[in-house]
């Protein structure tokens, strides 16, 4: 069994925050705003990317190739990524699509003279919503929000528009893989078990939800890599302890336990057979 720690990286972001999430320690007054922190999994390309966002003002507006388009510029994936929303303020949006379809030279036209900020169809969010958001939807999180991050493993983004923000834009690419139609919002999730949500099963990986009153035994039977992401409780994978604000990178036959109460997140490559975990209550 091989069963990783993370280790984390904290980013500096324009509209991070002063104050996090439980479990991760708060930036000093006069430091920069932290916007995310990272689970490196310290070994060459790995599938996929875990993060958490914690946003005070609205991200760029934004867009990220999809395989086909990240491939020919020389990258070795696209970038899907799905938003698990831990807090949100009773006003905080996420803009996914446009309003309605438009011509690649109108999203170009609206990103130079700002306008893109109406275009955009901003949806409101609270703490549970889950959302999956296909490589080449122009999209952006908004302000107020705490969420953790699922992605393909790709630092690669393309911003169209920054609210003057003093940083670099990335019009032509940007505007090149955009699907500049509206957004179709579908819950997917689905139940295989008390308990046990499958949030996300589309395009590049899974994304599972696990809580249960109980005390949870679980076997990873095979060498299908997971990312193991306590959102809030206690437990131990083999002997060794986890706990809430952590991730895990699993391979092999690895048992995980999860104590009364706790909830937390699984994400593994879409090729992984369903359901990927034998289960046991105790």
């Amino acid at each position: 069994m091989s069963a990783q720690r993370l280790s984390t990286i904290r980013v500096e972001k324009p509209w991070g925050r002063h104050e996090l999430w439980p479990g991760f320690a708060n930036p000093a007054p006069n430091a920069s705003p932290i916007g995310e922190i990272w689970f490196d999994a310290a070994r060459s390309e790995p599938e996929l990317l875990v993060k958490y966002l914690f946003t005070s003002e609205r991200l760029s507006i934004q867009v990220h190739p999809n395989d086909t388009a990240a491939q020919a510029a020389g990258y070795p994936r696209g970038k899907d990524e799905a938003w698990v929303v831990l807090a949100a303020e009773p006003d905080s949006t996420i803009a996914l699509g446009t309003k309605h379809p438009v011509s690649q030279d109108e999203l170009r036209a609206s990103a130079l003279d700002g306008s893109i900020e109406t275009l955009m169809r901003w949806q409101a969010v609270k703490a549970g919503d889950v959302i999956y958001s296909p490589a080449g939807t122009v999209h952006a999180i908004g302000a107020g929000i705490t969420l953790i991050e699922v992605q393909q493993n790709l630092d690669l983004t393309y911003r169209l528009y920054d609210y003057g923000r003093p940083r670099e834009l990335h019009l032509d690419a940007g505007v090149a893989v955009s699907h500049t139609v509206p957004f179709v919002f579908s819950d997917a999730s689905r139940s295989i078990e008390p308990g046990r949500l499958i949030l996300a099963e589309d395009r590049k990986f899974v994304l599972e939800r696990w809580s249960w009153s109980g005390t949870r035994h679980l076997k990873l039977p095979n060498k299908t890599p997971a990312w193991f992401v306590p959102v809030s409780g206690t437990g131990r994978i083999g002997a060794d302890p986890w706990h809430a604000g952590e991730c895990w990178m699993i391979e092999g036959e690895a048992e995980v336990t999860l104590d009364q109460g706790s909830d937390v997140l699984f994400a593994y490559p879409l090729a992984a057979p369903l359901p990927l975990f034998a289960t046991q209550e105790n």
